[in-house]
């Protein structure tokens, strides 16, 4: 999709959160009866605003070779990214019925050979990010226009690979490569600080040689001038640092180790996930 990349009146003026694509996530995990809704709904509205007004995409030809590159690192809120994929057109909505089902094209991790505009598999945590550099140093070196976007969950950031991936995208002075940071401050088993306390995110990215912005990760407008960058006016990668919530627009999920992921959700908890949802 090739499209004027200035931010509109439209976007800026639109609800800070989508509540659409949250009932969708819902719908979903009530047909399969198991997933990850925290980090969905954590990453939702980052990826939205990405496909809405940021990447050049085109979704009957995702192979298009002058397509943006987006990569869901921390591939366990797939959801969050497999609901704005249906949303513009990769596929009928039906076909995520059968979420995590038999045989399903879709499962709990995203996956490339079966899931239509998905990049790279990922689930296995801190390899995207490697990815995407080598992504980027291929554009350079080919001398195309596309760029490369990793999403990263911030529980993530403990993987020493993203630290050394992080160290070649200054080393190769990447400016074609933009990296987010699902800022949540909360991992499964608890705070990301608790488990292991990185300190300053700005300070490390910007110590690896990073331009650093952070914003509102479900403010649209905001995301949307940050993550709409041109190569060419900077020096070096990015790294927008988006503070969300996990669990975000429903107040018995949000910042809730329980609804991490869940082998089973039954449907009186996905009514009561509902009648909870902020409107």
């Amino acid at each position: 999709m090739k499209r004027d990349r200035s931010v509109s009146e439209s976007i800026a003026n639109r609800e800070e959160f989508s509540l659409e694509l949250r009932l969708r996530v819902l719908e979903i995990l009530g047909n399969s009866g198991r997933g990850h809704l925290g980090p969905a709904l954590s990453v939702v509205d980052i990826i939205d605003a990405l496909y809405e007004s940021v990447l050049e995409f085109d979704a009957v030809d995702t192979s298009w070779k002058s397509r943006d590159r987006f990569i869901l690192s921390k591939g366990h809120g797939c959801l969050g990214l497999y609901v704005v994929l249906e949303k513009f057109g990769f596929f009928d909505k039906q076909k995520l019925d059968d979420f995590c089902a038999f045989n399903s094209c879709f499962g709990g991790h995203p996956e490339s050979a079966t899931n239509p505009g998905v990049e790279f598999s990922t689930g296995s945590l801190g390899h995207g990010l490697s990815f995407g550099v080598g992504l980027s140093i291929a554009a350079k070196i080919k001398r195309e226009k596309w760029r490369t976007f990793v999403l990263l969950g911030d529980g993530e950031l403990n993987e020493g690979s993203i630290w050394e991936a992080a160290a070649h995208a200054d080393k190769h002075q990447l400016s074609n490569l933009c990296v987010i940071v699902d800022y949540n401050k909360m991992q499964a088993s608890g705070s990301s600080n608790g488990v292991l306390d990185l300190g300053s995110l700005q300070r490390k990215f910007e110590a690896f040689g990073f331009r650093v912005i952070e914003v509102d990760g479900h403010k649209k407008r905001d995301l949307v001038q940050a993550l709409n960058f041109k190569p060419i006016l900077q020096k070096g990668p990015l790294v927008v640092i988006a503070h969300t919530t996990k669990g975000k627009g429903i107040p018995i999920a949000e910042n809730s180790t329980i609804w991490h992921h869940k082998a089973k959700i039954t449907k009186d908890e996905i009514a009561e996930l509902k009648a909870s949802i902020v409107k």
